[in-house]
C-alpha cells in the first residue's frame, strides 16, 4: 500500500476530504497536483497525514488559496505539525507585484535633479582641492625647502618632455588641416593669402593652446587621477594622513606645478608646429612660398596674440591639475569607482577648459585685444 499522499472525499456531502499519508518531498510531484478537486467550501481534516515537511506544508497551505484564493477550511491539524504550517502560512506564497511603470517625465525629471546635485557635489570638492592646494602652496613659498623638487621634476618630465612627440605631432596636423580648408574656400573670393592670417591668428590666440590642453587633459590628467586613486584604494593616503603628513602637499602640489610649468611650454611648441603644418601646406597646395609667408605673418599677428595663448595655458593647467587631483582623491575601494572617476576627470576638465577659453575669449575681446 502506498504512504503517498492523498485528500479524499468522507461522509456524504462530500464537502470535507481527508489529507493522509506522508506529504513530503519524496511526493513532490503528487503534490504539485494534489488540490486541483478542492473548492472554496470544502473542509480538509488533516489529522491522518502521517509526515510532513516544508514542501507539504506548502501544500497543505496552498489548499487554503484554492477556487482563485478563496480557499478551504483545515481543520484537526496535529499538534507536531502546527508550527510549520504557520510557518509557511506567515511567508508570502504571492509573487510580488510588478513594479509599476514609472512615468518618463518623472523620471526625466528624476535624472535631471540628480545629475544637477552631483554636478554641484563635484564642483565643491573642486573647489575644496584647491583652497588646499593654495593652502599647501602658501606652506611651500613660505618655506621653500618643504617643496619636493625631485618629484616636481619627475613629473615634469612625464607630462612635459615625453609629451613633446605626440603633441608636435597633432598640432602640426591641426595646422595643416586648417591651412588647406582655408585655401580650398578662400579660393573661391580669391583670397587664398589669407590663409595666413587664418592660421596665425587661429593657432596663436586659440586652436593651439586649446588642442595642447585638451590632449594633456586626456594624457596626463587621467594619469594623475589613476595613480591618486589606485594610491587611495591601496590606502596609502589614509597611511600618509595617519603619519601626520598632509597627503595634498607630497602627492597633489608637485603634480599641478609640473603641470602649470608644462602646458605654457608645450602650448608654444605646439603652436609653432601647427604654424609650421600650415606653411608647408600653403607651399604645397597654395604656391605660397615660405619667404611670403613667414612675411604676411608677421603683417598678420601681433605679440597680443601670442601672449593671450601664453596666459591661457597655465590657467588651463591649473583647472587640469585641481581637477584630476580631486578625482583621483575621491576615488572608492572598487575597480569600478577608478574606472568612472578616470572617465570624469577628462570630461570634466576638457570641459572647463573650453568654457575658460570662452570666458577668455570674452574677456580679451573686451579690452581690445
Amino acid at each position: 500500500m502506498s504512504d503517498g499522499p492523498l485528500l479524499e472525499p468522507v461522509g456524504g456531502d462530500g464537502r470535507t476530504l481527508r489529507a493522509s499519508g506522508r506529504w513530503t518531498i519524496e511526493h513532490a510531484a503528487t503534490l504539485e497536483d494534489i488540490g486541483a478537486v478542492v473548492v472554496a467550501d470544502n473542509v480538509v481534516d488533516a489529522s491522518a497525514i502521517a509526515g510532513l515537511d516544508t514542501l507539504g506544508a506548502l501544500a497543505i497551505t496552498r489548499l487554503g488559496r484554492a477556487d482563485g484564493g478563496k480557499g478551504a477550511m483545515l481543520v484537526s491539524v496535529p499538534e507536531r505539525y502546527r508550527g510549520l504550517i504557520d510557518e509557511v502560512a506567515a511567508a508570502s506564497l504571492d509573487e510580488p507585484p510588478a513594479a509599476p511603470r514609472p512615468n518618463s517625465a518623472l523620471a526625466a525629471l528624476d535624472r535631471l535633479g540628480r545629475g544637477t546635485t552631483e554636478a554641484f557635489a563635484g564642483l565643491g570638492d573642486t573647489l575644496a582641492m584647491g583652497g588646499m592646494l593654495t593652502i599647501a602652496a602658501g606652506r611651500g613659498i613660505a618655506r621653500p625647502r618643504r617643496l619636493r623638487l625631485t618629484s616636481i621634476v619627475h613629473h615634469l618630465d612625464r607630462v612635459g618632455w615625453q609629451a613633446i612627440g605626440i603633441i608636435l605631432l597633432m598640432t602640426f596636423l591641426v595646422g595643416a588641416i586648417i591651412a588647406q580648408q582655408g585655401i580650398f574656400n578662400f579660393r573661391r573670393f580669391g583670397a587664398a593669402d589669407y590663409v595666413v592670417n587664418l592660421v596665425g591668428i587661429l593657432v596663436l590666440r586659440e586652436i593651439g593652446v586649446l588642442i595642447v590642453a585638451i590632449m594633456v587633459a586626456g594624457r596626463s590628467g587621467s594619469s594623475y587621477t589613476a595613480e591618486l586613486g589606485s594610491m587611495k584604494m591601496r590606502e596609502e593616503v589614509d597611511a600618509l594622513r595617519t603619519m601626520g603628513i598632509d597627503p595634498v602637499e607630497i602627492l597633489v602640489l608637485p603634480r599641478v606645478i609640473a603641470l602649470v610649468i608644462a602646458l605654457p611650454i608645450l602650448t608654444f611648441l605646439g603652436s609653432m608646429a601647427a604654424i609650421f603644418g600650415g606653411e608647408l601646406v600653403a607651399w604645397w597646395y597654395g604656391g605660397m612660398s615660405p619667404t611670403i609667408f613667414l612675411a604676411r605673418l608677421r603683417d598678420a599677428v601681433s605679440l597680443h596674440d601670442f601672449y593671450i595663448g601664453m596666459i591661457k595655458a597655465p590657467v588651463m593647467a591649473l583647472v587640469i591639475g585641481i581637477v584630476a587631483c580631486s578625482e583621483g582623491l575621491n576615488v572608492g575601494g572598487s575597480a569600478e569607482s577608478l574606472g568612472l572617476k578616470t572617465t570624469a576627470s577628462v570630461v570634466k576638465s576638457i570641459f572647463l577648459v573650453i568654457v575658460l577659453d570662452g570666458v577668455f575669449a570674452i574677456f580679451f575681446a573686451s579690452i581690445g585685444w
